[in-house]
């Protein structure tokens, strides 16, 4: 069954729709689940590279199970929200144990692993098995809040149990795959969120936001939360060989399992963070200070205050925790990094 909203839609993506997008070309659950968590809160264009590079390293739940989260993190390096990266290890472990390592086609069981929400789920049952999936992504939620010109805002639990209420009623029985992909073509191309082209939009004669003249009103967005501003000391630390002295972020929090330079707590000085891990001052060969500048995140801008220390030697330290490495870019293999460690290697180099 397929009713007017949805015939509309799919037929409006047989012209203008997207059928070159990597993990359309080769349609499986395990590649459709890997693009859907990639592709929260973040652009089509940026995802690609990393999907491509993700796909040809990990191309299966084994493989990603089966991967260090070092492996997984170096292949979400700069992609942002590394939660998701580690959810997606965390979930492809628990398919390997519970599943016989094949993506389960069932929404109970989807919801049940890391990472995987109500609208993930239906996007890898209508996209990777081809099964009536109801996704309810942000494009997905702006086509219907104009359509039905939902009041409200879309973070209220009432508001968004409506925008659930029409997506499950427009989507189809049968051509599940194409649908899921042609409402969030339609919502990401067609029904933007600035500038939208009505006069393009198959469901337009229906649309009660246009008819009412209030499509900028719709969908309501909630204040957003203002960025607060950190300060950030950190210490790069180079020995004599050229390596890296880095720390392993805690898993949960802010960079989450990543590898970070040395940070200078509270009122500590360099001589104190240093000692921590076993370096003395007889070790610094010379300092040099980057200056000050700015590494802003979705919600907290860091004014980051770095100081290179290049050291005389190569002192033996202590790795026994494993939260401590000496990283050389040119012959380690791949380890998590964040752009803003990225940065400070780079700013140390020039």
């Amino acid at each position: 069954m397929i009713d007017w909203f949805a015939n509309r839609v799919l037929g409006w993506a047989e012209r203008h729709g997207r059928t070159d997008l990597p993990w359309q070309l080769e349609r499986t659950p395990y590649r459709v689940w890997v693009a859907e968590i990639m592709l929260q809160q973040t652009q089509v264009q940026t995802v690609i590279p990393y999907f491509e590079r993700f796909m040809s390293r990990l191309p299966t739940v084994n493989s990603l199970a089966s991967a260090s989260l070092d492996d997984v993190l170096s292949l979400w390096t700069g992609l942002g929200y590394y939660r998701r990266a580690r959810l997606l290890h965390q979930a492809a472990t628990e398919i390997m144990k519970e599943h016989n390592g094949r993506v389960p086609d069932s929404l109970d069981a989807l919801v049940s692993l890391p990472g995987i929400g109500r609208s993930t789920a239906g996007a890898i049952l209508s996209s990777g098995f081809n099964q009536p999936g109801v996704i309810l992504d942000g494009n997905v939620k702006r086509v219907l809040a104009r359509f039905h010109a939902v009041e409200g805002e879309l973070r209220r639990s009432a508001v968004l149990n409506q925008l659930w209420i029409h997506a499950e009623t427009h989507t189809p029985t049968e051509r599940n795959a194409e649908y899921a992909q042609a409402i969030m073509d339609l919502g990401a191309t067609c029904c933007t969120k600035n500038a939208p082209n009505c006069s393009h939009c198959p469901v337009h004669t229906r649309c009660r936001a246009l008819s009412e003249n209030k499509v900028d009103h719709f969908p309501s967005t909630s204040q957003r939360k203002s960025v607060r501003d950190e300060s950030l000391r950190l210490l790069l630390v180079i020995d004599a060989k050229g390596r890296y002295l880095l720390r392993r972020r805690p898993a949960d929090g802010l960079w989450g399992g990543l590898w970070h330079p040395l940070r200078v707590e509270g009122r500590n000085d360099v001589s104190q963070s240093l000692a921590q891990v076993g370096i003395d001052n007889g070790h610094i060969l010379r300092e040099a200070t980057i200056p000050i500048f700015a590494h802003t995140l979705s919600h907290v801008r860091f004014k980051v205050d770095a100081t290179v220390l290049y050291l005389s030697s190569s002192p033996q330290l202590d790795f026994s925790n494993d939260d401590l490495i000496w990283l050389d870019t040119r012959t380690s293999s791949s380890i998590g990094l964040s752009r803003l460690t990225l940065t400070l290697m780079e700013k140390a180099r020039t």
